[in-house]
């Protein structure tokens, strides 16, 4: 039923995001870490860049899909200025809290590690996701509405009979593309504060939403050719690896990064639409723990980075610091410390 919870689509939202702990804790063994500010270790660890790469494509818009999904659903219980004031509390409120009081601890850290004059910096950083999805809640939102009455009226519009069709996914994969041709990003997984990372997340927003407003007959898609999408996926993975190095043209990068995005879809869907009690848990943690780690993945890597001990040794170490404190203060003060709960989102 279209009312039903899908439990696979937060299972995405939350293990998208505990990749992205992993994948900026990675970036701290990379040769240019510090020229993107992150602190950087003395060894690198190359080889951990392929797996990354992989996931490069489609880690942020697969987020930007998935979030789109939310507002669809949330749209389904409220009326549009029910949606702003939740999406507002959920969304806004942590993005400004986390600008003036998260973004700015690891910001000192930075500048301890390297000995820099301590300054107060109050900018998005790894928060831009939460500011560009609350605009496009404000930009969409007259459509989407308009959008969820049509499909109530009429099931059977020209839509979502699209939506039924196999043919969406060629469509929504010709639209990544496109818009790689036309922005022409200089490093196309490069999203962060970009005109690339806005613009393609509108359009991963935009489909997200679409596909839940006409009745998940997507998912139903990417679950039949769930094999046949994996194998192509990772088909052109291999062949950017090797034929271009990872650095294959924006437009293959698209196309790769639209055939992961449904294949996961359709295994997610197969085997994690179920409820568990870990699921609430994590659900309710993910955007708590995602504006907090980058403060304890910048501690971490000052802690250990200096000390002489093998740099696998020391990955795992700074992963652990990153994810344990994390979820230290999610569970020891953000869940249980009630005037603090609104201030990350939490009811």
């Amino acid at each position: 039923m279209m009312n039903e919870r899908r439990y696979d689509i937060d299972w995405l939202r939350v293990t998208t995001i505990g990749l992205l702990l992993i994948y900026h804790v990675a970036i701290v063994f990379q040769p240019w870490a510090i020229f993107i500010g992150f602190i950087q270790s003395s060894e690198s660890l190359e080889s951990i860049w392929i797996p990354m790469s992989m996931i490069n494509t489609w880690r942020i818009p697969i987020l930007f899909f998935v979030s789109g999904m939310g507002v669809a659903f949330a749209l389904k219980k409220r009326n549009w200025k029910q949606l702003l004031g939740e999406r507002a509390k959920r969304i806004f409120i942590p993005f400004i809290i986390g600008i003036f009081v998260v973004v700015p601890i690891h910001y000192y850290i930075f500048q301890f590690y390297y000995k820099h004059d301590l300054s107060y910096a109050a900018i998005p950083s790894h928060l831009w996701f939460l500011g560009h999805i609350f605009s496009f809640v404000l930009m969409l939102l007259p459509i989407f509405f308009w959008m969820q009455k049509t499909n109530e009226k009429n099931p059977d519009n020209w839509f979502a009979r699209l939506y039924r069709s196999p043919f969406i996914l060629p469509i929504i994969a010709l639209s990544f593309v496109l818009e790689s041709l036309i922005v022409n990003p200089g490093i196309y997984e490069m999203y962060a504060s970009t005109l690339h990372g806005f613009v393609f997340g509108f359009i991963a927003f935009f489909w997200g939403f679409s596909a839940v407003a006409t009745g998940l007959k997507l998912l139903d898609t990417c679950l039949k050719y769930r094999w046949t999408l994996f194998v192509l996926s990772l088909a052109l993975f291999v062949f950017r690896l090797l034929v271009y190095e990872l650095k294959a043209p924006n437009y293959l990068m698209s196309i790769e990064s639209a055939t992961w995005i449904f294949a996961i879809l359709g295994f997610t869907s197969r085997y994690l639409n179920k409820p568990s009690e870990k699921l609430k848990y994590l659900s309710e943690a993910a955007y708590p723990i995602y504006i907090w780690h980058m403060a304890f993945l910048y501690l971490g890597a000052y802690l250990i980075l200096p000390f002489e001990m093998n740099v696998w040794l020391k990955l795992l170490l700074v992963n652990a610091i990153t994810f344990l404190g994390s979820f230290a203060i999610y569970e020891l003060i953000i869940r249980r410390v009630k005037f603090i709960r609104p201030l990350f989102g939490l009811k």
